[in-house]
């Protein structure tokens, strides 16, 4: 029942204690009203998941707030108490949208057993509605093409981590596939049947971070006609996908991890404090620790992310796993586009493997489909291939040992350039030898480091 809240209204004091400590003993959020004008003001500030109203009461009876829940909260369920003679006016406002009615003296062990039936009945709604595709799909690893020992080790920590609630980075280059990383992260998680829900930090407008983060109530600012919920309480129970979240803005940073250290929100125009039960997986593309010394990127934000660091390697540090990649987008799209290629051949693969991929998994998988499409055989050749990728290095070596060692030394220089997206000082460091020398290897070899 997580997250569950529940408003009392009722006139009889005695009636909302009652049921205010027998719910809260059960693990709900009970809130208290002592009549229905007093219930609508407080709906107009938070949201509640279920209401439970006794039908008679001064000012604004059950029946008349249950219509102005059902136009202002539609996602709200809402129980009715009636006395034993008014039964009949109980069923005629289930059948203007009350979910249940329960009789005074209220039972109390029955009306917990038909909270939890309403509480499942909630979760099953938002888990159809965040899930429909992922509970048929069973993010695995089998959505994660790879058998080479950079891949493998990333296997071994995926299966560490997944059954804690410990915040996880997922570090890699564009493109790399890191929501796969953490979609299988959560489905090898306790939180597999709950909602996993993903948000590219990098579409968002920055006036909008809050809300969509963190959600808003009507009126909250203009255009706010309905009350929404951010993401966080989309995901209740389960886990919150943060993409490419060094593009959040400093100002909501803060915020961000006050929810971290808190697990609690609130809502835009809103003074009530939300208990948030979320795994968070977040990902970057950007050097973190670069970001906090610029001071574009909260040091102690990134420390919480940071518990765990996963990082997806590049396909220049898993070339084994191309043509593994190769034969799974060409099935793909024989599939989608109604095609019959049977395979690539080795002059093209080679081309494939010795390309260098500065759109990684993303820009392969581009390329194969444009391949599959269109190849006038039932094999890809190089023909079929963009030029860029025709003219990938040659990584096979001549038989003259000065010559394989000047063919490797380019080849060599040429990928760490790529991996540093042409940052010749890193590159030069990386290769452990001084920037002079980087700048006369590159003429001396004829490599164009500066193009794209």
């Amino acid at each position: 029942m997580d997250n569950t809240s529940v408003l009392i209204v009722d006139d009889e004091q005695e009636i909302r204690d009652s049921l205010s400590e027998v719910l809260s003993d059960e693990g709900y959020l009970t809130y208290t009203a002592e009549n229905g004008r007093v219930a609508l003001e407080m709906l107009e500030e938070l949201h509640y998941d279920i209401i439970i109203s006794d039908i008679k009461m001064p000012e604004l009876d059950g029946v008349t707030l249950l219509a102005k829940v059902k136009e202002q909260a539609p996602d709200t369920f809402v129980i009715l108490i009636t006395s034993y003679g008014s039964t009949e006016t109980a069923i005629n406002a289930m059948r203007h949208g009350a979910i249940d009615y329960i009789l005074k003296p209220i039972d109390f062990d029955e009306l917990i057993l038909r909270l939890k039936n309403i509480d499942l009945h909630k979760n099953l709604l938002r888990e159809v509605r965040f899930l429909r595709q992922e509970i048929s799909a069973q993010y695995n690893y089998e959505h994660i093409i790879g058998e080479s020992v950079a891949m493998k080790k990333m296997y071994r920590l995926i299966d560490k981590v997944a059954p804690s609630t410990s915040t996880v980075l997922v570090a890699g280059r564009s493109g790399t596939g890191k929501e796969l990383v953490a979609r299988a992260i959560h489905a090898r998680s306790e939180r597999a049947h709950r909602p996993f829900v993903a948000i590219n930090c990098g579409a968002i407008p920055e006036t909008l971070f809050e809300s969509e983060l963190f959600g808003y109530k009507k009126g909250a600012f203009t255009g706010a006609s309905k009350d929404k919920d951010g993401v966080f309480k989309a995901a209740a129970g389960g886990t919150l996908f943060l993409d490419e979240v060094g593009e959040i803005p400093l100002q909501v940073q803060v915020k961000l991890l006050r929810v971290i250290e808190m697990r609690e929100i609130k809502p835009l125009g809103s003074n009530t404090i939300i208990p948030v039960n979320v795994r968070l997986i977040a990902a970057t593309n950007r050097d973190l620790d670069q970001e906090v010394e610029r001071g574009t990127f909260r040091e102690d934000l990134y420390y919480r992310l940071n518990i765990i660091e996963i990082y997806l390697p590049a396909l220049s540090e898993r070339k084994d796993d191309i043509p593994l990649l190769v034969s799974h987008f060409v099935n793909k799209y024989n599939n989608e586009l109604k095609r019959r290629i049977i395979g690539v051949e080795n002059d093209a693969m080679k081309h494939l493997v010795n390309y260098h991929w500065k759109g990684e998994v993303r820009e392969l998988e581009n390329i194969v489909e444009r391949a599959v499409l269109l190849s006038d055989g039932d094999m890809i050749t190089t023909e079929d291939l963009p030029q860029r990728a025709q003219e990938s290095v040659d990584s096979s070596f001549p038989d003259n040992l000065k010559e394989a060692t000047r063919t490797f030394e380019k080849s060599h220089i040429v990928s760490i350039l790529d991996q540093h997206e042409s940052d010749k000082a890193k590159a030069a460091e990386v290769l452990g030898i001084g920037l002079s020398s980087l700048y006369r290897k590159i003429d001396d070899l004829g490599i164009d480091a500066d193009s794209d």
